[in-house]
């Protein structure tokens, strides 16, 4: 019988890392947006858009790379 060793994350768990990596990734760019411009609306746009748009896709990314067991050590068959 052939075994694999699965790691698998909660969606709870991927939509925090998402929104917690977005706080860091959305923070910068919205830094980048006020130097660039100086204008706080625009980097208010920008923040919200930046937030709703990339969390959706960090989201995505992060599910469908979960399925992927390609580079996982632990995940070679074993025969038991």
């Amino acid at each position: 019988m052939v075994h694999y060793f699965s790691m698998h994350e909660t969606h709870k768990r991927s939509i925090l890392k998402g929104i917690t990596w977005r706080i860091i990734a959305s923070g910068t760019t919205m830094t980048v947006v006020y130097v660039v411009t100086g204008d706080l609306a625009l980097v208010a746009s920008v923040g919200v858009v930046d937030v709703i748009a990339k969390v959706f896709f960090y989201y995505i990314h992060e599910r469908s790379w979960g399925r992927v067991t390609w580079g996982l050590l632990g995940t070679e068959p074993q025969i038991k």
